[in-house]
């Protein structure tokens, strides 16, 4: 270990200078600016700096480092005057290649986001980015994936987690209302992508993944400002009515679609056998409105309108904060007793509980697998 975290901190002083061994900093660039290179967090690197992090993570940081590296010597090698013309043309097509690897990932992402934005013909949507991709490059490109491959794997196999590692869609919509000072308000969640990793930096057996998730949600009013238990079926506190969650709000014109709440949500998620239980909280959320032009045809007076963006904005900071932190959840059923079965299409679904003043709200959240990234079966 103390070998690996020597290679480690040489190749590291190539690309950003002098160490200081006695506060493990270098001189000219903050270890957090150096995390983010290597797409890390502040404490995964401090891990590998301060020599207390594992084999894997030092050999994927070295990894990572000598990546860095190579781009390097690569732009410098564009930089210089190229005098043979064979030379000069092979050197200036694996610049092309390699450009063009780099950006296809972004240039597909954004083809297909002005295509669904020019095509939508609801005249509601804002025309504004997804906000997920930074996730989506971090977990899709072609030099640095954080995943375990399946030569990682141990000799026997017996890592359940390297299945569920890959992309995971929300499969269903699901709503919730929302109590204040005011009834009224009702929290739609319209879709979910989230990226699953294994912890293997925990000595776990495999029994532990991670997911990194992007959230788009909706927060509408409802101008009749019905109660809560109007929503829930008769005599139930928890129940919400299958007929309001499976319903249509754009269709309703009692509704109104107030604003959009992106959500960045971090997951961990334990497999205990035939059970896997996930807990986990928001990292980042941000509010943003609907047009004002389009709310005030759809509301009496501009009073109405900045009352609205006040209580949206205290639900954000309290009620929401409450929902950041799904630890009331029932474990879900594993999509197969064997793990290694574990294939796209299958869900984890997931019966959660939230607290709305004095009403203790059921919701289902299913994750439906997309995008696994071992397909293959360990031998």
């Amino acid at each position: 270990m103390e070998e690996l975290h020597k290679n480690l901190i040489k190749k590291l002083i190539k690309r950003y200078g002098k160490f200081n061994e006695v506060n493990n900093k270098f001189e000219s660039t903050s270890n957090s600016k150096i995390a983010r290179d290597l797409f890390y967090s502040d404490s995964q690197f401090s891990r590998l700096i301060n020599s207390t992090a594992s084999e894997g993570e030092f050999k994927r940081a070295l990894g990572n480092i000598q990546r860095l590296l190579d781009l390097d010597a690569l732009k410098n090698q564009a930089s210089l005057p190229i005098k043979n013309t064979n030379i000069g043309t092979q050197l200036k097509r694996k610049i092309l290649f390699f450009a063009v690897g780099a950006l296809f990932p972004l240039i597909v992402f954004g083809a297909a986001y002005l295509f669904t934005a020019s095509s939508s013909e609801n005249t509601e949507v804002l025309a504004t980015e997804t906000r997920y991709e930074m996730l989506k490059w971090g977990f899709e490109n072609n030099f640095i994936q954080p995943y375990v491959k399946l030569k990682e794997l141990p000799k026997d196999c017996d890592y359940p987690c390297y299945k569920y590692q890959g992309k995971w869609r929300l499969k269903s919509e699901y709503k919730i209302p929302f109590y204040r000072e005011r009834n009224g308000f009702h929290y739609l969640a319209k879709e979910a992508v989230m990226y699953a990793r294994c912890m293997e930096e925990r000595d776990d057996n495999g029994k532990s993944f991670e997911g990194y998730e992007y959230q788009k949600h909706e927060i509408w009013y409802d101008k009749r400002e019905y109660p809560i238990d109007s929503f829930l079926t008769k005599g139930s506190n928890t129940e919400i009515r299958k007929s309001y969650n499976l319903s249509d709000l754009n269709k309703n014109k009692n509704f109104v679609k107030i604003a959009f709440v992106h959500t960045f949500f971090r997951t961990e998620f334990e497999i205990d056998s035939s059970l896997i239980s996930r807990s986990g909280k928001a990292l980042g959320r941000d509010i943003e409105f609907v047009d004002d032009d389009i709310l005030q045809s759809k509301l009496p007076d501009d009073n109405s309108l900045n009352s609205l963006k006040d209580e949206i904005k205290a639900i954000s900071a309290n009620r929401l904060e409450d929902y950041s932190k799904p630890i009331n959840c029932k474990p879900a059923i594993a999509p197969d007793l064997n793990f290694n079965l574990v294939a796209e299409g299958d869900e984890m679904s997931y019966n959660c509980y939230f607290s709305i003043g004095n009403f203790v709200v059921n919701y289902n959240k299913t994750y439906v697998f997309k995008d696994q990234y071992i397909n293959n079966y360990c031998r």
